[in-house]
């Protein structure tokens, strides 16, 4: 077989497999919507440092706005790194600040924090969710890592936690990049990030006319770079893999329901 040849025949393969996650994932959500359990739509959007640093936009004010000529990273006063969550059926969404890294543990503490906060209410028979997420960044597909923090929040919320990666260079299709961040990206648009909680302020002022409602919270905890995850750890997974596209989809029980 000639490099032509194969090069079609991977692109073939790519591409059916790409339809075919669309068709899981829409499969998915019809199913837990019907049930009346959540599903959610994650992401994290663009980090952005803080300090008098021009940002892109178009601010109406009547006292003249100066600020620094170069952003580099030294000037700022820290940063901000926006963890958002889309509840596809009540369309609402929420964002948690956060201040340290954005890493698989942040991912999912945002998610706990988004749980305990709001949803348990919005849901109080929900026994199953619904996660809607890329393949990389803080929930990459690939991590073991990104596994056992889930199975970590799987115990904490007592819910099983079924998991849809979108297929790689198609998260824009995740649901928060075109319904949420958008209009977060068009409420800060123009404003210096003097603050973790001008920032917060300005989130909450998003909304859409379809009544999208989005409120925010600042988590400050500190999060570890190059965590790994042992031999043992993996074990004690209890994780269910989908017999099509396992890679992309999987469920994850809390292990006391084991």
């Amino acid at each position: 077989m000639s490099n032509v040849e194969s090069q079609k025949k991977k692109s073939f393969k790519s591409h059916a497999q790409r339809d075919a996650q669309f068709q899981r994932i829409t499969q998915l959500k019809a199913e837990y919507l019907e049930d009346g359990q959540p599903v959610i739509s994650i992401d994290t959007k663009k980090k952005e440092m803080l300090g008098n640093f021009y940002r892109d936009g178009k601010l109406y004010t009547r006292e003249q706005l100066e600020v620094l000529d170069h952003d580099f990273p030294s000037y700022s006063e820290g940063r901000v790194i926006p963890h958002g969550l889309y509840d596809i059926g009540l369309n609402k969404a929420h964002v948690n600040i956060g201040v340290s890294r954005d890493t698989t543990q942040f991912a999912c503490d945002s998610v706990a924090h988004w749980w305990e906060k709001q949803a348990r209410a919005d849901y109080p028979h929900a026994t199953r969710l619904l996660l809607l997420c890329d393949g990389g960044g803080s929930n990459p597909s690939n991590s073991w890592l990104f596994k056992a923090d889930l199975q970590n929040l799987a115990d904490r919320l007592g819910l099983e936690i079924r998991v849809a990666h979108y297929a790689p260079y198609c998260s824009k299709h995740n649901p928060i990049e075109h319904r949420v961040f958008p209009h977060i990206t068009r409420a800060c648009a123009g404003v210096v990030f003097s603050s973790v909680s001008l920032v917060r302020e300005l989130i909450e002022k998003a909304c859409t006319k379809t009544g999208l409602k989005v409120t925010a919270d600042i988590l400050d905890g500190v999060y570890e770079a190059g965590r790994t995850v042992t031999r043992h750890a993996r074990a004690s997974l209890n994780i269910e893999y989908d017999s099509t596209l396992p890679s992309w989809n999987y469920s994850i029980r809390s292990r006391s329901a084991a």
